[in-house]
């Protein structure tokens, strides 16, 4: 069951993906159509924007791909970290683009250039605006239900294209109204600071997960909980988490009643198990098994030798 769920988890992460590209690859066409018939240095730069989101796409398609393979004699721990690799290669394309449009856009503030046609690129880039909202919302949603940061990273630069447009529509607007033609690469350094900024955080949050952060403090406490609800469980410690992608791994040291045979203590392990995939299904987990302390004043489960401790406490002479 467990095995069936992810793999319908990962046949949707790449679904998504599928449509993510193909709906950046319509907004592309119709910006770079625009941006030749205006002229637009505003609109190239939307346009450049969407190709990197475009390449960034099909990046993220492969890490997805990759990380959904299961683990083998190479990869022990699965290809998880794929995704997390994809997405920052995704910021590292931002940064690039980001630094392309701001050298057309000086370029053009001190060369200056007509615009032709601005009612097309009115247009045009309102329908552009249309798509990514439908798309960015669509692929952000399926990213957290997903639990995927490479989807999460598209969903994010479909949102950041979207302010780029409306940045470029009121550019073009106002280049409309006032004649000012400065205004269409001002508008442009407006979306290179909102491209700078989605940059900037796909590369801390991807950052963080590359060096092995522990799962979110939410996360934790549930596994806390599963751990300390488990009845025969009496205490644990060296509880340790991280994340590849999608992959969460957790290893745990639990301690159970002394007089607890080797096939009890592997059962309680592997019942533990089953109730954090239960609630994590793709999770790699080492539970490491140890016995209670010999005085049982941690262990509430009734054994022989808690019983033994307690009849010789019965039995010693009470202090005169």
């Amino acid at each position: 069951m467990l095995r069936d769920t992810a793999t319908s988890t990962q046949a949707g992460k790449e679904r998504v993906a599928g449509i993510a590209i193909g709906a950046i690859s319509s907004i592309f066409a119709v910006k770079v159509v625009a941006a030749i018939l205006t002229g637009s240095i505003g609109i190239l730069a939307d346009a450049l924007h969407s190709l990197v989101d475009l390449s960034a796409a099909l990046i993220g398609y492969i890490g997805i791909r990759v990380a959904g393979k299961p683990a083998d004699e190479d990869h022990h721990f699965g290809h998880g970290r794929a995704e997390d690799i994809a997405a920052a290669i995704i910021s590292l394309l931002i940064f690039i683009a980001a630094g392309t449009i701001t050298y057309q856009a000086i370029q053009r503030l001190i060369e200056g250039a007509a615009i032709q046609m601005i009612e097309t690129g009115i247009i045009a880039t309102t329908i552009a605006i249309v798509i990514n909202v439908i798309a960015g919302r669509f692929v952000l949603k399926r990213a957290k239900s997903a639990d995927s940061v490479a989807l999460e990273a598209t969903g994010k630069h479909f949102m950041a294209d979207v302010m780029g447009s409306v940045a470029v529509l009121i550019g073009l607007v106002l280049v409309r109204t006032t004649g000012i033609l400065a205004l269409d690469p001002l508008a442009a350094l407006i979306v290179v600071v909102l491209i700078f900024r989605t940059a900037f955080g796909i590369m801390r949050t991807t950052t963080s997960k590359l060096m092995d952060s522990k799962l979110p403090e939410d996360e934790e406490q549930t596994l806390c909980e599963l751990i300390e609800g488990h009845e025969a469980i009496a205490n644990y410690h060296k509880l340790r988490t991280r994340k590849a992608g999608g992959q969460r791994h957790v290893a745990v040291h639990i301690v159970v009643a002394r007089d607890y045979t080797v096939e009890q203590g592997h059962r309680i392990a592997e019942e533990l198990k089953g109730e954090i995939r239960t609630r994590f299904p793709d999770s790699t987990i080492t539970v490491h098994v140890e016995p209670c302390t010999p005085d049982c004043t941690e262990c509430p489960a009734p054994c022989n030798a808690k019983q033994e401790a307690i009849d010789k406490s019965d039995d010693a002479p009470s202090a005169a």
